[in-house]
């Protein structure tokens, strides 16, 4: 049995956007046992994942304390993995690699100066699709050794019944009313230079929740909580719109997204969960998330908009700022377009 090990932690979107790798060689070798290295917050994301056997998680206490990280590193790689592949490529991560010498394949990525553990070095390609299609480009390796790789794409969250249900009970018991189109809206950003102008959201929003006699729900980490709850206060509270369903873990935000009719608002890893899912979502990408790399995947159920989308349709020069050149996306850009999106996948009556 071929034992393959991953080793991508990093936030939620490069995470999931890596998992096509686990699909492609769950094909290719489908008898492999295919371990996949995250953060430990992020873990429950992967429980149940067809395509991963083990999801091995780096702690917090891991990350900052050398020693217990090494033995982490160590405890991994005992298992001796004979394909293990660095998607990562930093000093840290390569440690699985130079623990992990007897593997027969030690794939990372090319950096100058960098990578003398592994056996190949992939350069990032010239071209590419999107960022799932440079990730699927580590592979290349053992395609040139004459395997015949299975390439898939696929990137998807797994949730039981029992947990959609689980939070769908949270969610009627707080007053969503199923009968009626419910909207995930991201309202904050992990990072501040990704939030969208709160003015225009919530022109968004309003607009939206009235022509649609829709629901709304503000979900948030614990950090972006107060942020939520002052957004709710400025439209007025509304009681169409829900800041009170708590998720106590990155896998209850699935369930509550996979709750949800739409899902619309800034990029960042809650759209790709939802996109996971499948549930249609609409992104918002600031000037510095590039939406050809962001929105793997694209597709009509799956659809977003950047500042250069507005550049082009106007002809216009590319502002000095980026947060002028931010402000180019408004509510009157992107409503027809999410307008479009509710009328041809949201089933409920509105």
């Amino acid at each position: 049995m071929k034992k393959i090990l991953i080793v991508r932690f990093k936030q939620i979107g490069d995470s999931l956007l890596a998992t096509p790798i686990c699909e492609s060689l769950r094909k290719t070798y489908p008898g492999a046992r295919i371990d996949y290295v995250v953060y430990d917050h992020i873990a429950p994301l992967f429980k149940g994942h067809p395509a991963i056997d083990n999801v091995i998680s780096i702690t917090k206490e891991e990350r900052k304390n050398p020693l217990k990280y090494l033995a982490k590193v160590w405890k991994v790689t005992r298992l001796k993995y004979d394909i293990i592949i660095d998607i990562m490529s930093t000093p840290k991560s390569e440690l699985f690699t130079l623990l992990g010498r007897s593997a027969e394949y030690r794939i990372g990525r090319w950096k100058p100066k960098r990578g003398y553990t592994y056996t190949h070095s992939v350069k990032e390609p010239e071209v590419s699709r999107d960022k799932v299609d440079k990730f699927l480009h580590m592979l290349k390796p053992l395609e040139e050794a004459g395997i015949d790789i299975k390439y898939d794409t696929t990137y998807r969250v797994v949730l039981a019944d029992n947990e959609k249900n689980k939070l769908k009970d949270r969610m009627i018991e707080a007053g969503v009313n199923f009968n009626k189109p419910i909207f995930a809206f991201a309202i904050n950003s992990r990072r501040p230079e990704k939030i969208w102008n709160s003015e225009n959201m919530k022109k968004m929003i309003i607009n939206l929740l009235d022509k649609y006699n829709a629901q709304g729900i503000f979900y948030y980490s614990p950090a972006e909580k107060e942020f939520a709850k002052n957004m709710h206060q400025e439209l007025g509270n509304r009681t169409d719109i829900f800041s009170d369903i708590e998720t106590k873990s990155i896998r209850e935000l699935a369930m509550l997204l996979s709750n949800c009719d739409m899902f619309i608002g800034n990029e960042g890893g809650p759209r790709h969960i939802a996109q996971g899912l499948d549930i249609p979502s609409f992104a918002i990408f600031s000037p510095r998330a590039e939406k050809k790399e962001w929105l793997s995947n694209a597709n009509d159920r799956h659809r977003g908009i950047e500042p250069n989308d507005v550049i082009r349709s106007l002809n216009i020069k590319k502002p000095e700022t980026s947060k002028v050149e931010y402000e180019l996306i408004t509510p009157e850009r992107i409503l027809p377009i999410i307008d479009e999106m509710i009328v041809r996948y949201v089933n409920k009556k509105y």
